[in-house]
C-alpha cells in the first residue's frame, strides 16, 4: 500500500476533512508508538508501512523504549494531533487496524507483545479494540 492509499483510507475511515488532518493523526499515533517501542521493534513494524510514514516511527522519534501506559499514550497522541482524548484514542485504534492489514503478522504480534495487557491503567488491549472486534467496517 502506498502513501496516498494509506492516507486516503485513514481519511475515509475517520471522516476527516483533509489530508493535513489525516497525516497529523497518523503521525501522532505512529510517533507515540515509536517512542513506546524498542527501536528495533519500531523499525520492524514500520518497514511494511509506506516509506513516507515509516519515518514517523523511526526518524521522528528521539528516544525509543519509553515506559508509559495507555492513558499517557492517549494524552500524547491527543496533544500531537490537536484532538480531544476520545477522538485521539479512536483514531489510534483505526490507524493500528489499517496497519494490521499491511504489516506481517509476526511484526504485528511483536507490537502486541511489547505492550502490557494488565487490568490496570497500563491496559494496552484498548489499542487493539478495532482489530480484535474483526476490523474496521463501514458500520463501525
Amino acid at each position: 500500500m502506498d502513501f496516498d492509499a494509506f492516507t486516503g483510507e485513514i481519511q475515509h475511515r475517520l471522516g476527516l476533512p483533509g489530508t493535513g488532518e489525516t497525516v497529523r493523526a497518523i503521525r501522532a499515533t505512529l510517533m507515540t508508538l515509536g517512542e513506546r517501542l524498542p527501536e528495533g521493534q519500531a523499525a520492524d513494524f514500520a518497514a511494511s508501512l509506506p516509506g513516507e510514514i515509516q519515518w514517523y516511527m523511526t526518524g521522528a522519534v528521539h528516544e525509543h523504549g519509553r515506559r508509559f501506559d495507555w492513558a499517557e499514550f492517549v494524552d500524547r497522541v491527543s496533544e500531537i494531533e490537536g484532538a480531544d482524548r476520545a477522538d485521539a484514542a479512536y483514531h489510534a485504534r483505526v490507524i493500528v487496524d489499517l496497519a494490521h492489514t499491511v504489516v506481517p503478522p509476526s511484526d504485528f504480534q511483536q507490537l502486541r507483545d511489547a505492550l502490557p495487557e494488565s487490568e490496570d491503567d497500563e491496559d494496552w488491549r484498548n489499542l487493539f479494540e478495532v482489530v480484535d472486534s474483526g476490523g474496521w467496517s463501514e458500520h463501525s
